[in-house]
């Protein structure tokens, strides 16, 4: 018996593990990107996916952006909306300082104050969640 709950416990630990916590300023849940890069509304129902090449959907499966290897956020029409630099500053279209992601997952605006948490998550992902596009069911 014993070992039976264990392993209960156990694949219900596997299945959250797998997906880090999108929160608020004020540390409410928000959403959660698990490790395959399916975004989560704070439901847990799925709102978008980021793909392991860079392409962004929505829950539809529809592209709606693309994260390039250099940073570049783009659009569905393959517009550069903004940048995400490797020491987490990130810019928008017009390469202005929109934001930054800090390496503890702190998430700040241009003023340099905080508006979220994204701990565990790459910064180029957070940077899509946080300030170039709205994940919604």
């Amino acid at each position: 018996m014993k070992r039976y709950i264990f392993i209960i416990i156990a694949l219900t630990s596997i299945s959250f593990a797998n997906a880090q916590t999108i929160q608020s300023a004020n540390r409410s849940t928000t959403g959660y990107i698990k490790s395959n890069g399916t975004i989560e509304n704070s439901s847990r129902s799925t709102v978008g996916y980021i793909k392991d090449n860079g392409t962004i959907l929505n829950s539809n499966r529809s592209t709606i952006g693309y994260i390039k290897d250099n940073g570049t956020i783009e659009n569905s029409n393959r517009n550069t909306v903004g940048y995400i630099k490797d020491n987490g500053t990130v810019l928008n279209s017009s390469r202005s300082t929109i934001g930054y992601i800090k390496d503890n997952g702190t998430i700040e605006n241009s003023s340099r104050s905080t508006i979220g948490y994204a701990k565990g998550i790459k910064k180029e992902w957070a940077a899509v969640t946080f300030f170039f596009f709205e994940f919604e069911n």
